[in-house]
This record gives structure tokens, sequence and C-alpha cells, in this order.
């Protein structure tokens, strides 16, 4: 046997800290105290081992050994110790046998060390040897598992740690601390502030004081609320190699390496293909097609709510064409995957590309897509010119039947005909009974069917233009569905749609999570979906309810004139709600749970109490048991739907398919078992049994839950999906979740996770705030007021959502303020009687601490100064117009019963090709243009008047004049971009207008001076200006 140049055998043990310790076998040694613990099994123990050296190509790289070698035979010494052998039939033939042995006491392994001078990167590189498993065990060469039953397998040695599969990030205590610290600051200051002024009343003009006291009240407490829920903002990131490790990789319970992943069913919802164009909506769809999720376990469906043609076969067309997309996006890594972005963004598309057949590959891709694009817009025409034909032969064969026609007979019905000759069963172009917007049958069509198991490779030769081999061409199951409307139904706009669309993927697919669309976002990062999937699946993740992507766009404007990005919202708002409870559903770009959308509650919540929540104890599961004849409405919708209650047809409609696959969802969507910490788990290998194919039975249960009367009785709407009676359902069902105990998560992405557009145009911007602040006050006036949440929605959360019923409210008082400094500069008189040092220092303070809250702010968010800025000059023009007619809208709907209507958000691109941003240049009059026109032409017109009183009076009193015109130039510095708006186009606006304008003023001016003369009075006493 070879030995070290010393002579010795050396060995080595590990110390529970993980140290190796030598141990020459020739000296005594020296028992350490954790070699003489019970836990190691004492000292006695130890001594017994006797440990023999096999030869190994580690130590013997001469040919085998021999007796006159000194080696006597393999000894092994009590019953726990383990032998593993195994030989290479390669080496058996040069009579090279190679056996390894391993000694295992009770929780200590002995390890030998290397000594020998051993060529050891040679063995590695010439044979199939690898260290920590080939010296124990040689792994096959076909690189296949062995059974557990016929000895042992790698996994035995792999003493992997666990991993779990996201993380929160904390703000640095650098920036958190001081910002907290301003917060308590400018608290502080604000109420002396609000104290001094209460105290020191203008005795003068005790009318302008009074308005302008209680609009700062107001203010304080309106920045108060959106300041407090702030105040804990965290940061998140997701593993992705470990969701691939735990789900995706070979493993005894997995051992062809197949997708452990849960089902996934996305919606995207459409109504209307006139102001949302049919190829924005393919191209969404095509983006979602070619994401980087199972195919087996991807299922996409689109809600047509205007049941029109036009979507049905741009839809088929964008189904056809996703056959030769999705494997090109596949094979060449592409980013964006939806083709009208990727091919318009700038920048060189090689970079990065490694295959030299992607230049071909995208030029003949470009033109399929071209070619593409002109069939998408050319079928209206085509849709038309058909049935225009189609409507002429049945007439025409009508009259060959029956002879002429009487006179006095209804005149034949315009219908709309499929390309198989056959009536469209939905809205007609020309409306008829049955076949009209509001009154039409439920349609579901599988456009693309249900995918194999099995992945589907290319092969040369596949296509006759692209090299797809090795490319897996299946594409994910596809479903066109449009709900029967009836008159006399109360469909529920688009959360109506929604629930319809919950109920017919559970039929057919019954993925346990649900990702739904607006038909103009897109998907902008193919790996997003499965960062959303990371916090569903980690540790804790059955209590999360949702997970809310942030709203990206494109087509806005450089100078974002109206704050489309709404970045101090998403990146700043809630980022913070993320640190509470959790983010609120903003209507697009969420990832469902589907078992927290049936109204159950979570598996695990916490009540909090005190009188700001500070104490907390688990919730108690609520049963029918408990439940009592006096209980109230309120307690009886905060039961959760136990398993007694799932079969009662009541909750969710006569559908029994339905309600069985309400226990399959729940069960499908928890996280991997695979930790103790791990509550309410699923054993790892569950989800790989094949998705079982679409049969008529299935398609007609799916076809009936999709009917205008299946909710009847029921509780959709109610506990159920999508909350109805809001026209911001998606802000309703949010607090629903959280006000149950669940929580939310809000997913930010290296990469924007999804793209959409936004109006920007002023008045269609104006409209989209309308139609966000109206949502509001509904709220506010209904039982989804956070007043009346349960004790499981924290104090911070439940700050939070009152101050979205309660900012509209915040216009009335806005308007006043902005019209204070006019009539301050009209009157004479100002908010408080004397610029005294104490108003001033007040003053200062405040504004200083705004601003390095703003810094800070800025800091921890990661916006702009400019977004910033952009976003309180929008308030300001939406506070005054949007906001305030919504609350009038909200107070007529309290007290006179008018419904509200909403209009749908134009994503129609602009027509002028020369110009990407000449909507933003298009003036289209609004009443809500109204309050700010008239605010800016008071501010304008006091500055005048204020002007010539001043330079027309005996002494001139500047300081006076100069007060009125700092606070008239806040307002109109805040309406620059709604002035903007209405000048439209550079040099568009005729130099006429400007000098009118000015004319008027100065007429204006002159006549107030003469009605009211300036007053040459003055007080200097006690170093104040009178004012």
């Amino acid at each position: 046997m070879a030995t070290s140049p010393s002579g010795k055998v050396k060995f080595a043990r590990r110390t529970l800290s993980g140290r190796l310790v030598s141990l020459p076998r020739d000296e005594g040694i020296d028992y350490d105290p954790e070699l003489n613990s019970s836990f190691s099994g004492g000292r006695s123990d130890y001594m017994n081992y006797t440990v023999q050296i096999p030869p190994t190509p580690d130590n013997q790289p001469q040919p085998g050994p021999s007796e006159s070698d000194g080696i006597p035979r393999t000894q092994y010494g009590s019953h726990n110790t383990r032998v593993i052998s195994n030989r290479r039939e390669d080496e058996e033939t040069n009579g090279i046998g190679r056996s390894t042995s391993m000694m295992k006491p009770s929780n200590m392994s002995l390890v030998r060390c290397q000594t020998v001078d051993f060529d050891h990167n040679r063995w590695l590189f010439e044979t199939t040897g690898t260290y920590g498993i080939g010296n124990a065990f040689w792994q096959p060469s076909d690189g296949e598992y062995v059974d557990e039953d016929d000895g042992v397998t790698r996994f035995d040695f792999m003493d992997k740690p666990w991993k779990p599969l996201t993380r929160k990030i904390k703000v640095p205590p650098g920036v958190m601390s001081p910002y907290r610290l301003l917060v308590v600051i400018r608290l502080v200051v604000l109420g002396l502030f609000l104290a001094w002024r209460v105290t020191n009343p203008n005795e003068e003009a005790m009318w302008l004081w009074g308005m302008s006291i209680v609009c700062e009240i107001w203010f304080a407490f309106s920045w108060l609320l959106d300041q407090m829920p702030k105040l804990n903002p965290i940061n998140r990131a997701a593993d992705l190699a470990a969701l691939r490790e735990k789900f995706e990789t070979p493993s005894p319970y997995n051992p062809q390496g197949r997708s452990d992943l849960p089902g996934l069913d996305v919606f995207i919802s459409t109504a209307d293909p006139e102001k949302e164009p049919p190829l924005v909506t393919a191209n969404t769809l095509l983006s979602i097609l070619a994401t980087e999720y199972p195919v087996e376990k991807l299922s996409v469906y689109i809600s047509d709510d205007g049941a029109a043609m036009l979507t049905y076969e741009a839809m088929a067309e964008a189904s056809a064409f996703a056959e030769v997309w999705v494997p090109f996006c596949r094979k060449h890594s592409i980013e964006p995957r939806n083709p009208d972005s990727y091919f318009n963004q700038k920048g060189d598309p090689t970079k990065n590309k490694k295959k030299p057949d992607f230049v071909k590959d995208r030029r003949w891709i470009k033109r399929e897509y071209d070619e593409f694009k002109v069939r998408i817009n050319a079928l209206p025409d085509t849709i038309r010119r058909r049935s225009d034909g189609l409507n002429k032969k049945e007439a025409r064969e009508r009259r060959n039947a029956g002879g002429d026609t009487p006179v006095d007979s209804d005149p034949p019905v315009k219908a709309t005909w499929m390309a198989d000759w056959t009536n469209w069963p939905g809205t007609w172009a020309n409306p008829a009974p049955d076949h009209s917007k509001g009154d039409h049958a439920g349609i579901l069509q599988v456009l693309i069917k249900t995918p194999s198991f099995e992945p589907v490779e290319g092969m040369s030769g596949d296509h006759p233009y692209l090299d797809l081999t090795g490319v897996d061409l299946r594409l994910p199951m596809f479903v066109y569905v449009s709900r029967e409307k009836r008159k006399g139904y109360d469909h529920n706009k688009k959360a109506g749609a929604m629930n319809a669309l919950v109920r017919a993927s559970a039929i057919l697919s019954n993925g346990p999570f649900i990702l739904n669309f607006d038909c103009d976002h897109y998907i902008y990062n193919s790996y997003a979906i499965r960062e959303g999937m990371c916090y569903m699946l980690d540790r804790g993740g059955d209590r999360v309810c949702y997970v809310q992507f942030p709203q990206r766009f494109e087509g806005i404007d450089p100078s974002d004139r109206y704050a489309n990005h709404n970045t101090v919202f998403f990146d700043g708002n809630m980022r913070a709600l993320d640190g509470l409870q959790g983010p609120m559903y903003v209507g697009t770009g969420c990832l469902f749970r589907r078992y927290a959308l049936y109204g159950f509650n979570p598996p695990r919540a916490n009540e909090y109490y005190g009188l700001y929540g500070q104490n907390k104890k688990p919730a108690a599961s609520a049963s029918p048991d408990h439940m009592t004849v006096g209980a109230s409405k309120k307690e009886m919708e905060m039961l959760p739907l136990t398993e007694a209650e799932v079969d009662a047809p009541k909750r969710f409609g006569n559908s029994k398919r339905f309600i069985d696959s309400i226990s399959v969802a729940e069960y499908q969507g928890r996280p991997l078992a695979d930790h103790p910490s791990v509550k309410n788990g699923r054993p790892p290998g569950a989800l790989l049994i094949p998705r079982q194919p679409l049969d008529a039975p299935t398609v007609a249960e799916a076809v009936s839950v999709i009917s205008c009367w299946y909710e009847d009785k029921t509780e959709w709407g109610n506990r159920v999906g999508w909350i109805y009676g809001s026209v911001t359902e998606d802000v309703v069902t949010g607090y629903r979740m959280h006000n149950r105990g669940w929580r939310s998560v809000y997913c930010v992405t290296k990469r924007d996770a999804f793209r959409g557009t936004a109006p920007i145009n002023l008045t269609d911007r104006l409209h989209q705030v309308l139609r966000w602040a109206t949502g509001s006050v509904e709220i506010f006036y209904s039982k989804n007021n956070a007043f009346l949440g349960t004790t499981r929605l924290k104090f911070l959360q439940r700050i939070a959502y009152l101050n979205v019923g309660i900012y509209p409210f915040t216009s009335i008082f806005l308007v006043v303020y902005c019209l204070l400094p006019a009539l301050s500069l009209f009157s004479g008189f100002f908010i408080v009687q004397s610029l005294n040092i104490a108003f001033l220092s007040y003053l200062l303070v405040i504004t200083i601490t705004l601003m390095l809250l703003s810094l800070l702010e800025v800091k921890w968010s990661g916006i702009a100064l400019e977004e910033w800025w952009r976003n309180e000059q929008f308030w300001v023009i939406g506070g005054t117009s949007a906001h305030l007619a919504a609350v009038l809208q909200g107070l007529l709907k309290v007290i006179a019963g008018i419904e509200i209507s909403f209009t749908l958000t134009s994503k129609s691109a602009a027509e002028d090709e020369d110009d990407f941003f000449a909507d933003l240049y298009e003036i289209k009059w609004t009443s809500l243009f109204i309050p700010p026109l008239a605010i800016i032409t008071v501010n304008i017109v006091a500055i005048v008047v204020g002007f010539s009183k001043t330079v027309y009076s005996e002494i001139p009193q500047w300081s006076k004049f100069l007060g009125g015109v700092f606070f008239s130039f806040w307002v109109l510095a805040h309406m620059y971009p709604f002035c903007k708006g209405l000048m439209g186009r550079r040099g568009r606006v005729p130099t006429i207008v400007f000098v009118w304008v000015g004319l008027l003023a100065i007429v204006i001016s002159l006549l107030w001076i003469t009605i009211s003369p300036p007053s040459t009075k003055t007080d200097s006493s006690n170093g104040n200006i009178d004012i």
C-alpha cells in the first residue's frame, strides 16, 4: 500500500461545527469533548472502530493491491456501518476491481485525507468519476437514477440546504430612519401651525380666514392618511433558479424532470373592437402564448363582452400565426414576445443572438407578421363583403322559393356570416333580435386544443423556411368566450365577464392560479409569471391571495405631461403597502389564487385589536356550528366557506362539475411540502399527471355556466369572484380579500413584467381619472368602506383603504384654496392679518420638511424628481376637475339613485403616422375643463387687478401684492400642463387669442379700480404690515 512520506495513514473527523480535525493513526488521540458526548456515541464506540482503506483511483494509481502490500481484507465493525460498492464493467475486464466503503457511526463521519501524489485533474477528465460522488458511488453513464430498492442513489450524498423562493429586502435604515423622523417632525409642526392659525384669526376678513383654516385642516388630515401607510416600505426578490430546482429538476419524486408547477389560467378581457383594436388584442395574445411557462400547464381565455365577430376572427388569425411565432421566440429567446413591440424596438436586434440563422429567420418572420397585420386590418371589410354576398344569395333563394315578397312583409334581416357560411351567434353588424350587444347567445370556442403531455420537438425539414429542430412546437390551450346576454338582466360590466371566465375555466382547465390582463397589456418579460409563482409557492404562500405587478406604459410622451406613468403610486404607495398586508388590486397584471377568489378564508390569519391594532392574536376558524340565528349580515359574510358549505348550490350555482373542481384547485395551489416549516403543503410530484383532453360534455358544461341566469340566487359578485356594485370592481375585490385576512404581494421585476398603453390625450386622461374617482366615492358610500372592516384588517392597511374612499372629497377644499389667492388680490386682504415671524417660520419649516420627505421618498422608491413634480401637477388638475365631478356624481347616486355610467378608455393608436404623439395635441371639449379654466382665468385676472391697484395707489404696498402673486403663481404653475393641453400643437393657437385675453384682463382691472379704488391706510406698528 502506498503511504505518505512519513509513513502515516491520516484520518480526519468532522466536528459538529463542520470543521475537519486531523487524526494521525500512530499517535495518541486527544479526544474532544464532542466525541465523549452521548450525541456522538461516546468514547467506547469510537475506540471500537476499525477503518480499512480499500483501493480507489485516489490513493492507488498502480495496478491492484495484493496481500504483500500489507492490506488485509476489509473488516467492518458494528451494525450501524454501511457498505456501498459499485464496480465498473470496463475496469473489471482489466482485473481492476474498485470498491469503496464508508463507515458511518451514529452522527459522525471519518473522512480520509488525500496524502498521495496523484494527478486528480487528469483522472477526473479522462474518466467519469466525480469527487463527492464518485469516491463512494459511481454515477451511471447514461445519467439515469437508481431506484431506492437497488441501493444507494446520488441523493444520499447530496445534503442540499433548503432554499426559500423569495426574500424580503428592507429599505436601508439610513433612509427610513430620517424619513420617519421627518414625518413626526412635520406632523408636530403642522399641529402647532394649525393651533396658531386657529388662535390668531384675521379680524378684518373673517370669511377669508375661515375658508383658509378649514381647507388647511382638511389638507393636513388628507396628508396624514396618505403618509401613514408609507412608514414601512419593503422590496422583494424572487429566486428563479430555486424555483427551477424544486419543480423542474430530476429527483426521486420526479425522475424525468418534468414540470411540477401548478396550472395557470390567463384571462384577457375586451369589449369593443372599435375602441380596443383587434390587432392590439392579438399581440397581447401572442405574447402570452409564447411566455416561458410549461405549455401543458398554461391555458389562455379571452372574454369578448361585445360578442363581435371581428374579435373572434382576429383571434383565429392570431392562433394560426402563433404556430410560427411561438417556436421562433423559443428558438432565439426573443424579448419581448409581442411582435409589434419587438419589431418596433430600437437597437441592434442581433445583440446576444448566437445562432447563425437568426437574421434569416427574423427577416422571414417579419414578412409573415406584416402579412398578418394586413389580414387583421382587412377583416372588417372581409366580413362585410362576405355577409353582403351571402345575404343577397339568401334573399335570391327566398324569392325563387316563395315567389314575390308581399308588400306588407318585414324586410329581410341582414345577418353577419362566419367563414363556414353559418350565422354568427353573437352581435351582428345590423342588430337584430338575439343578435345585439345586450342580447345574444353564449359562445365558447376552443381555438387551440389541449396540448400533448409529451414535448413535440421539430425536426429538420418540418418547415420550409424555419429550422425548428429541437424546438418545442406545442401551443397552450386557447379558448374564445363570450357570455350570454339577455334583456332584463344586469350583466355587471367587466366584473360579470370575469366571473363568467372563472366558471368556464374551472370546467375546462381549472388552473389553481389566474392571471388577468386588459387587452392592451402584454407580457414584456417572459419569465415574469415564474417570479410571481415564487411568492405563491414559497413557505407561507398559501396565505397569499394575489400577486400584483406594477403597471408600465408605452407610447407616453417623453415629458409625461399628464403623469400617465403614475410612478408615484406604483413605485411609492404600492411598495409601501407591501410592507403591511399587501398592495391593492389595480385591475390588470394580477396573479390570483383561484381558491381566494371563491370567497374562502385563508388557512391562517390574525386579528388585530387595540387603538391602532397593536395587539394581535390568531383568528379562530369559524364554522357553521358557530353560526347563530341572530347573526348579522356582516358576520355572516365573514364566515368561511367550509367543506360542508361547498356543496350548497346557493353559493356557486348548480354545476356539480364546478363544485367538484373547487377542492382540486385548492390542493393543487398549495406550496411544496419540502420543509418541516411549510404548512398546508402538498407532496412533491403530485402535479405530474397529464391533463385529460376535452370532450363534448365538458364543453357543454362550460357553456352552461356562462349563461345569464346561472348567477341567479347565488353568491357570485357578493362573496364569490369579482365583486359587483362599483365601477372600480378591482379595488373592492382586493379589499374583500384583505378583509378576510388574506395577504397580497407586490412583485417588481428587474425587467418590466408587463406593459400596456395609457391615454395621452387630456380629455381621455381626465375621463379615466373620473372613473377611478367615481369608484372611490361609491366605495365610501357602500358597505365596503374601510370604517366597517373586520379585525383581520391591519390598522395601517385600513388607513390606506380609507384614503381610497376619501381622497376625491379633497377636491372641494382644493378648488376653494386655489381661488383664495385671487380673492385675496381682489379684496385687498390676506388669510392672515399680518406677515409676522411666526407665520413665516411655520411656513418655512413645513415647506422644508415636505421637500426633504420628497427627496427621501424618491430615494427609497426609485422615482425621479420630475415624475414626482408631474404627479403633483396632475393631482391639482385632476382634483379641480375629475375628482370634483366624481363627488357630485356619487352624491347624485346616493340621494337620487341615478346610476353612474362609465366610458370605456380608448386603446386606439393615433391616426397621424407622421407624429406618434398626435393624439397628445388633439382637443376634445368636455365639461371637465370648466373648473380648471375658471381657476386659471380668475387668478390671471386677479394678478392684473392687484398690479393695477398697487400701481395706481398713492402709497404702493408691493409686499401685499407680492404675497398674493406668490400663491397665485403656485396655482398657475400646477395648471401649466393643462394650459399646454388646451393650446394643442405648438403654433396652432392664433395670436389673437392671447391678445384678447390680455385686453380682457386689462379692462376688468380698470373697472375694478373704478368701482373699488385702492385704500391708502397703512399700519406698521410693531413691525407688522397691515394687509
